[in-house]
């Protein structure tokens, strides 16, 4: 799968999360290319239960992108690793960010990527409570600027079919069988014992913003991690990849018009 264009190297990736590419590696990538896109992963650094990470969303994130870097002509970006994790503040470890700096975190960096002839940017979030990345996009949109924010709600819930994960996307809210189910294929060095035991589901969530996630859970899980897999994962992160294309496609297309 390559979207439209010649195939070219593969974003070469250390530890599994941070681009090894030189500078070089970056000018032969874009070399000819009328539409340069670079794909951002936008993690957070909040609980995730007693046996998966602080880190978990940044990885997931940073695994989406680095399949999607893989399978497309793009520029694989580091990870932004603090992000607004408001509502998990109730439990050691998390740390947040406004949604304002975000906001300017990510729009910078489009910025900076377009002045080096990057025009197109696709944020890959990691993180529900990122609203503000919906914003960042929306504005950039406005203003004739090329971003996407990926994925969306309806790419998760093909992946969650394809991959057999039988929790609904609304009660697998955190660290739940899908999150379980992508470190289990991507990072299992990182997930510990005690998923098989730490299932809990709540639903009505309707107050959230206002009571935050200790109003619902007490270990800091909604969901049922202990259906997790790691073939669930790999299958996930593979529909993942196939629902990029279109978001490929509209990026370049929009370039080409102009």
């Amino acid at each position: 799968m390559s979207g439209s264009g010649a195939r070219v190297a593969a974003v070469d990736v250390t530890d599994g999360v941070l681009p090894a590419d030189t500078t070089e590696d970056v000018r032969a990538r874009g070399a000819g290319v009328s539409a340069q896109v670079a794909v951002l992963p936008v993690g957070s650094f909040e609980q995730h239960g007693a046996y998966l990470p602080l880190a978990t969303d940044t990885l997931i994130a940073c695994a989406v992108a680095r399949e999607i870097a893989a399978a497309y002509p793009v520029h694989l970006l580091p990870p932004v690793t603090v992000s607004c994790s408001h509502e998990h503040a109730a439990w050691p470890g998390t740390v947040s960010i406004s949604a304002v700096t975000l906001h300017a975190v990510v729009s910078d960096i489009a910025a900076s990527l377009r002045r080096s002839g990057v025009g197109a940017l696709v944020v890959v979030n990691g993180h529900g409570g990122n609203y503000v990345l919906g914003n960042v996009v929306q504005e950039s949109s406005a203003r004739g600027e090329r971003m996407a924010l990926f994925p969306a709600a309806e790419d998760w819930e093909t992946a969650r079919e394809r991959a057999g994960v039988v929790t609904s996307l609304l009660t697998d809210m955190h660290a739940g069988e899908i999150e379980t189910s992508i470190l289990l294929h991507a990072h299992p060095e990182f997930v510990r014992s005690g998923n098989e035991s730490a299932d809990f589901t709540a639903d009505d969530r309707r107050h959230l913003l206002t009571v935050g996630m200790s109003a619902y859970t007490e270990s800091g899980v909604i969901g049922r991690p202990s259906l997790g897999s790691a073939e669930k994962g790999k299958e996930l992160l593979a529909s993942l990849v196939e629902s990029f294309g279109p978001y490929f496609a509209l990026l370049t297309a929009a370039a080409e018009r102009k």
